[in-house]
């Protein structure tokens, strides 16, 4: 039988062991901001996103491409400077000055950051689903950005996009597709869709393969900055709000001369498979 004294001892060294694992134990939820800093940065995107629809209305129908490619890199860059969003850019980056190309990025797609954080590095014209058309604000300067919107539940809008996706290629426009079709947590990566691919390859354009990943401090993956599943955008937002600071990485893989491609390789399916490879391999999500 345990006498009192070896219960109470028992009891202790249980407390002591709970103690010393939940001091041992990374924290996995990142550090929030405070009240009034969320209140500041509240304050700050208003003010720059009114700024926006102003440049999109009145400067942007005067303006030559070049001028709106660096206005949307400078408004975007400052917009991850509002949000306390620090850019991580690593691997075989695009050259500073290059702002138009026969080029397309091809990524994985974790959060609407995704955008803003590529254009702030290079201006970019995007692919994107039809419904953001309908998002407040976002919508409007993804319109008067020159966003190339697709309509996934209509097959016949594949042709199209292809030869748009072609056609822009072709006109020297730098694109970004994210092939998944949809966002994920950061852990892991939807099958890759290919039809579009099919569009740089046509126009010989040089693809780039650019993995995202949001880090948390322990050095696992954010996955309260995703805007995935069920969350909306302003729920998306107010997340990325919370947070002391969040950090994105633009892991820039080696680029791909379609050009160079032998007939085989130049196989839409194999080529988009390739390139899923590569940035699955590239965050360990093989």
């Amino acid at each position: 039988m345990i006498s009192f004294a070896s219960a109470l001892r028992i009891k202790y060294e249980v407390l002591k062991s709970i103690k010393n694992n939940a001091i041992n134990t990374p924290t996995i939820t990142p550090t929030r901001a405070s009240r009034l800093t969320r209140y500041f940065r509240i304050s700050r995107i208003f003010l720059h996103t009114l700024l926006g629809i102003a440049v999109a209305a009145l400067v942007f129908p005067l303006s030559n491409k070049l001028f709106k490619l660096r206005l949307i890199k400078w408004w975007c860059k400052y917009l991850l400077g509002v949000f306390n969003i620090r850019l991580v850019s690593k691997g075989h980056l695009p050259p500073p000055y290059q702002t138009a190309g026969n080029i397309m990025f091809v990524a994985n797609h974790i959060s609407w950051i995704d955008i803003h954080a590529l254009n702030s590095v290079i201006p970019t014209r995007f692919i994107a689903k039809s419904d953001i058309q309908s998002w407040p604000v976002f919508g409007y300067l993804a319109k008067k950005s020159n966003v190339l919107f697709i309509s996934r539940e209509r097959r016949q809008d594949a042709a199209r996009i292809v030869h748009a996706t072609n056609q822009s290629l072709l006109d020297g426009d730098t694109l970004c597709l994210f092939p998944e079709g949809t966002t994920t947590d950061g852990t892991e990566i939807k099958p890759f869709k290919s039809s579009i691919i099919q569009g740089a390859i046509h126009a010989n354009a040089l693809i780039w393969p650019i993995a995202f990943r949001y880090p948390r401090q322990d050095g696992g993956v954010n996955t309260e900055i995703a805007y995935a599943g069920e969350t909306t955008l302003i729920e998306s937002i107010q997340l990325v709000l919370q947070q002391k600071e969040v950090v994105v990485e633009l892991h820039f893989l080696a680029p791909i001369a379609t050009s160079e491609l032998t007939a085989v390789d130049k196989d839409r399916r194999k080529l988009t498979s390739h390139i899923e490879h590569l940035i699955r391999e590239k965050l360990s999500l093989n």
